[in-house]
């Protein structure tokens, strides 16, 4: 198969869809993989890496764009609407609930559009969505910490607090993964740290994995407004894969916490849980709502992007591998977990949660295209 990893021109995305060794695991494989130049120079993948590892290096976005396979990392940019192919596999982050005009294009295009998103594994696990939901976890803290900061418009709070001064207090909306990870590096900087989630169990094994150290609490209006109101940092980090992301937050909830409080939502991919949520960017990260500081970047982990290309590849290389060894259609019927990644094809919604929430007929894959 002829396989295209272009550059992405996401603002400040240097992630890049797969690394050298990737590359020479497909090639070995017999394909032929052609990549944007410069596409993995800004992580330390400089071209010469990807020639050495039997790729094609090529200027032209467009001649990415015409192979029969695209591995990316984030998104369609509406720039490269226009380069796409009929029956072309769109391999990498969509995220199409939120992004209604995506959506539509992917459509018209009659794409077959396989979203790391909603990609499980035997157990109902993500397993494609998971590295990069652990390293969005991670950063929230270290973003956090520095949109707490004064010049920022935080309201000047350390995390870790002082001799005589308490931590900060650090409430988190979701304990999986993302709020899991979360969580670990708060306490790791010595914050005080609770965490809010429907599910009992996972509640549990988070106090057992942290002997106390962590206070849980059920996922209940009163108890979120409760626990929010005196906030120094709030990590949204629930949502549902392939929907859009649940609304908790009201903005008069929000009016309630101190000014220069810190929001940090890393469900904005989603369309965000609060009502002040709106995707802002790398170059300008921060906006004020509610007298609340908002880090909403929908692609968070790009601030590591060379940790976040390496764990993504590592991942994503054996699904790239069937897709392109078997083809689409029967590497969808070999594998169940593949076949929840497919969004769209042919110009149909396959994935159903996301049919309901674009109001979308929705076509069973199989019917669709297997």
């Amino acid at each position: 198969m002829l396989i295209g990893v272009p550059k992405e021109i996401k603002d400040h995305e240097t992630r890049v869809g797969l690394s050298p060794e990737g590359v020479r695991a497909l090639c070995a494989d017999g394909h032929e993989v052609q990549i944007e130049n410069g596409a993995g120079a800004r992580v330390g993948f400089p071209d010469s890496a990807y020639l050495d590892a039997g790729a094609h290096v090529v200027s032209d976005a467009e001649a990415v764009f015409a192979c029969n396979m695209l591995v990316k990392v984030k998104e369609l940019q509406p720039a490269e609407f226009k380069r796409l192919r009929q029956g072309q596999i769109l391999f990498g982050f969509h995220h199409l609930a939120p992004n209604r005009n995506l959506l539509k294009r992917m459509l018209a295009a009659k794409v077959a559009c396989v979203a790391y998103e909603t990609v499980s594994d035997a157990q109902g696990r993500l397993p494609l969505l998971a590295p990069m939901s652990q390293i969005a976890g991670r950063l929230s803290i270290q973003v956090g910490a520095w949109a707490l900061q004064v010049p920022n418009g935080g309201s000047g709070v350390l995390l870790s607090g002082s001799d005589g001064v308490a931590p900060a207090k650090i409430v988190i909306i979701g304990a999986g993964v993302v709020g899991s990870n979360a969580a670990q590096i708060a306490l790791g900087l010595g914050a005080h740290v609770t965490i809010l989630d429907i599910n009992r169990e996972r509640l549990a094994r988070l106090e057992e994995t942290h002997r106390g150290k962590l206070k849980t609490c059920l996922n209940e209006p009163a108890a979120l407004a409760a626990h929010i109101t005196d906030a120094d940092l709030l990590v949204g980090a629930s949502q549902v894969p392939g929907k859009r992301a649940p609304k908790m937050l009201t903005r008069e909830l929000l009016r309630q916490m101190r000014r220069g409080s810190v929001f940090v939502d890393v469900a904005i991919d989603q369309g965000g849980i609060a009502e002040t949520s709106r995707p802002s960017s790398h170059s300008n990260p921060l906006y004020v709502a509610e007298g609340v500081v908002h880090y909403c970047v929908p692609n968070m982990p790009a601030l590591v992007a060379r940790t976040a290309t390496l764990a993504l590849t590592r991942a994503t290389l054996p699904y790239v591998k069937a897709l392109a060894n078997l083809g689409l259609k029967k590497a969808l019927a070999a594998d169940t977990g593949l076949r929840n990644g497919l969004q769209t094809y042919g110009g149909h919604v396959t994935y159903k949660d996301l049919a309901e929430d674009a109001g979308e007929p929705y076509v069973e894959t199989e019917r669709a295209c297997i």
